[in-house]
């Protein structure tokens, strides 16, 4: 554990999913057609929303998954549990990607588990809503970036000697990127850091075989924004705004995760999917 993974978050980060009313639906909505069949996955922030659906779906799709967490045991241990229910073999591990020393170790318990790494989800993030520009500490900017985009990075660097041609990478950008936010200045520039960093990764590693697409969700009911700050009056009227004038829910994204990890979108690479309940953006 690193100091900043022990360390009690100022906005009680990331937030346990056993305590948020209503539940989250993580719950894959299909039977699975073995389309991650032998496969293994890492999925960062997997033990609540998002994380958790994509774990989730992932395993009913026949991939192993090692679940990547920074301080939610709990929620941790329930992922695991849903994944072995779907007949796969589960790993949890306790970690801060803002760490190169920790997502090596990540990668290392992954083979040592598994012996392979073929699908990387870089879905963990932080935010920490903030009416002026001025309130942005040093500390809370650099935390942002160093969880949302360093630890992509890092996450990167430590898997990349075991993938082999057919890996891919996904990383969770936001709808925060095309529109901004007024709210959430630093998060929505790391989210603008993630897109540029998908279409120049996919740039560097497209001639090697391996794919990397971003998945960019709208307002998603997971422990994220309640337990990130939002303010009351914004969680009430949370996800209106949308076309479809409601949230989404964690099992309404995954899917996108899974079409860009499989081969159904073997010539996909450098894009971005949008669940986001029907906002138009560009690019």
């Amino acid at each position: 554990m690193t100091e900043t993974a022990s360390m009690i978050h100022e906005d009680a980060l990331p937030g346990h999913e056993s305590k948020l009313e209503p539940q989250p639906e993580w719950q894959p909505r299909y039977p699975g057609a073995s389309r991650l069949a032998g496969k293994v996955a890492i999925v960062t922030g997997a033990d609540s929303g998002i994380g958790r659906a994509v774990a989730a779906l992932f395993a009913r799709e026949g991939a192993d998954v090692a679940i990547v967490y920074l301080l939610e045991d709990d929620d941790a241990d329930e992922t695991r549990r849903i994944v072995e229910s779907e007949g796969r073999r589960a790993i949890t591990i306790r970690a801060d990607v803002g760490s190169t020393e920790m997502c090596d170790h990540v990668a290392g318990e992954t083979m040592k588990a598994f012996g392979r790494i073929d699908v990387l989800v870089n879905n963990a993030g932080e935010q920490h809503p903030d009416k002026d520009i001025a309130d942005i500490s040093e500390e809370q900017l650099r935390r942002t970036f160093q969880t949302n985009i360093f630890g992509m990075f890092f996450m990167v660097q430590a898997v990349r000697p075991h993938l082999k041609a057919g890996a891919a990478i996904v990383n969770c950008t936001s709808v925060t990127m095309y529109k901004g936010s007024k709210e959430l200045l630093d998060y929505s520039a790391t989210k603008g850091a993630i897109t540029a960093f998908t279409r120049s990764l996919s740039e560097n590693l497209v001639g090697e075989g391996i794919r990397v697409n971003a998945v960019a969700p709208g307002p998603i009911w997971t422990p994220l924004n309640p337990c990130g700050g939002a303010s009351k009056e914004k969680l009430e009227h949370f996800g209106e705004s949308t076309p479809m004038g409601r949230p989404g829910q964690p099992n309404e994204v995954a899917p996108s995760f899974l079409f860009l990890a499989c081969e159904d979108a073997s010539y996909m690479s450098g894009q971005v999917l949008h669940p986001n309940g029907g906002t138009v953006v560009n690019g």
